[in-house]
């Protein structure tokens, strides 16, 4: 149970800092959280490809989150042809 509390929080924090980041009016409390936790299993992806393990704090947590929800709101921004 507490998992997907963290997962939600740091969704929240994640998405949060994307959406200041990537300069748009975001895409609504909810799916701005699904684009956090979303973009936190691509930034994980990403980093255990790169060979880095998954050992770290909340912040480095965060920062992986933010690393992956930026790349994937890149790629909707491209699919969809739109600044949300």
């Amino acid at each position: 149970m507490f998992a997907i509390i963290w997962w939600i929080i740091v969704g929240l924090i994640a998405g949060w800092i994307t959406g200041k980041l990537m300069k748009g009016s975001g895409y609504g409390t909810i799916m701005d959280i699904i684009v956090g936790i979303v973009g936190a299993v691509i930034g994980g992806f990403i980093m255990r490809a790169l060979g880095f393990t998954g050992q770290g704090g909340m912040i480095y947590t965060i920062i992986i989150a933010v690393v992956g929800a930026v790349i994937l709101t890149f790629l909707l921004r491209l699919i969809t042809g739109k600044k949300a």
